[in-house]
């Protein structure tokens, strides 16, 4: 903003209203005060740093201050989740967010769930499938996966769970996805969960169209990631198309 002139052509500034003497000695005498004490710690994602941080979380205690001695309890403050790098404060539900460790760990469980899923449904027997899941399985970061453990491990789950007696996707397999797959969805943006879906869709298109079974598992999976139906008929098809 262009500062007033006068009329003498000079910048002419408009005085600021000038602080009450009074009401600075009244707040130097009186006031309110708050003790901080720590009642827990631990490690989160902190929004102001941008990464992961050590916390203590705070409760506080308010007392009226006269002449800087605390005399009357004013109630209490708090809990409040305190950066230990940038010393701001935050409401206890940013721990809701996992910290980029847990995040990573719980991606790498949700692609090694969604490529068991699809190959329960009958594609280890295909060695372009199981290639495919393995390159999806080593790029999510289980760099010893191979073929044959990979074979051994989906026959293992299937003699355990019974799932070799449930059609297309058993109770049991669409309580695993949702269990594997919800927790994290919320912490997804929209490209990050079609991926997800994506990835299981090009192990099931690896032999060929997609079976019922295979349809009905990614639709599951599509669900535990709160993609709609729609979308979820979408990406399926995008899948198809070769890039």
């Amino acid at each position: 903003m262009l500062p007033d002139r006068g009329r003498n052509g000079r910048n002419s500034r408009i005085p600021a209203k000038p602080v009450s003497r009074g009401r600075a000695l009244c707040r130097r005498v009186i006031g309110m005060n708050t003790a901080w004490d720590a009642v827990g710690d631990g490690e989160f994602f902190c929004p102001a740093c941008g990464g992961d941080r050590n916390y203590q979380r705070l409760t506080g205690r308010r007392r009226f201050v006269l002449l800087g001695v605390p005399v009357v309890p004013r109630g209490t403050r708090g809990p409040v989740i305190q950066c230990a790098a940038c010393q701001d404060l935050f409401d206890p539900d940013v721990l809701d967010h996992p910290t980029t460790t847990r995040l990573s760990a719980m991606l790498r469980d949700a692609v090694h769930t969604i490529v068991l899923a699809v190959l329960s449904t009958g594609g280890t027997g295909s060695r372009t499938v199981l290639e495919t899941a393995v390159c999806a399985l080593q790029g999510a970061g289980h760099e010893d996966c191979t073929e044959d453990r990979l074979v051994a491990l989906v026959d293992a789950l299937a003699t355990d769970a019974g799932r070799a007696t449930e059609p297309d996707c058993g109770p049991g397999l669409a309580i695993e996805l949702h269990e594997a797959l919800g927790p994290l969805a919320p912490h997804l943006a929209p490209a990050g969960r079609d991926a997800l879906l994506l990835q299981g869709a090009r192990i099931a298109l690896a032999d060929g169209p997609y079976t019922p079974a295979e349809r009905d598992v990614l639709s599951t999976a599509g669900c535990a990631l709160t993609i709609c139906s729609e979308d979820v008929t979408r990406l399926l098809a995008t899948a198809r198309t070769p890039s």
